[in-house]
């Protein structure tokens, strides 16, 4: 679904409209009051919350959102989603600053409230699923390859969803860990030859790989691409856009791409 910013501004020129959005998310039924009474609530003018028409209780549908208490306009959040959501290199907090109109602190909180939202709901994946390892993180002097970088262990679905962890190790014990928790017996794994990777076939699942080292990439259904141009799209906005992430905060940068 294409959704441009003509469509926001459309959509969402008032904070009454951004809250009625939320009202509607959350009460798709118009909402019961405590009283029984049910479609009773109407907007309570300067407030963030809706008011009962018939005893006059007050709900906030804001309540229990990263929207809640905030000082911060709806609309400025909605924007703020929009623009993390729209952009496929990722947003930093510099731009949201400038582009938002509010304090550094501001911006950075809001994008890391964000990235919240944004975490897997957990959904199982199935049919052809790829399975790869790749580290994030930047050089060290003295040192080679992998040391000190963060590992993130993915799997994707084919036409589908993509799941990533930053892991701690990168062991066939937690790579198979992985995979059972997100992807369905019997599909299709494929991997790189990989020796994490070789508990797979025992655990109940179709194991295809390919040897990277000889040159072989593509072997019938056999490939890992789809996943290595996440990882790719990964790598390049993280130093692109925000040049260097913490370990700490990593998994929510990870969830947002």
């Amino acid at each position: 679904m294409k959704y441009t910013i003509k469509d926001f501004q459309k959509d969402f020129k008032t904070d009454e409209k951004c809250l009625n959005f939320i009202f509607n998310q959350r009460y798709p039924d118009g909402g019961t009051c405590a009283c029984g009474k049910t479609n009773c609530f109407y907007p309570v003018t300067g407030r963030r919350t809706y008011a009962c028409s018939h005893c006059g209780k007050q709900i906030s549908p804001t309540e229990g959102t990263i929207f809640h208490k905030s000082p911060t306009s709806l609309r400025s959040w909605f924007f703020a989603m929009f623009l993390m959501s729209a952009s496929k290199n990722g947003v930093s907090a510099k731009e949201l600053e400038r582009q938002i109109g509010v304090t550094y602190k501001c911006a950075w909180r809001m994008a890391h409230q964000i990235r919240k939202l944004m975490a897997d709901k957990g959904d199982m994946l199935s049919g052809v699923v790829e399975a790869d390892e790749t580290y994030i993180g930047p050089k060290h002097p003295g040192h080679r390859g992998t040391y000190g970088k963060a590992p993130i262990v993915g799997v994707l679905q084919r036409g589908g969803n993509v799941q990533a962890v930053v892991s701690d190790t990168v062991s066939g014990k937690a790579l198979l860990a992985n995979i059972q928790a997100k992807v369905s017996e019997a599909s299709i794994i494929c991997t790189d030859e990989f020796p994490g990777y070789k508990g797979v076939r025992h655990a109940g699942y179709i194991h295809e790989t390919v040897n990277h080292k000889q040159g072989e990439y593509v072997r019938g259904i056999a490939h890992t691409n789809s996943l290595d141009g996440f990882w790719s799209q990964l790598k390049r906005s993280i130093n692109g856009t925000f040049h260097q992430v913490s370990r700490k905060h990593l998994q929510n940068y990870v969830n947002e791409f």
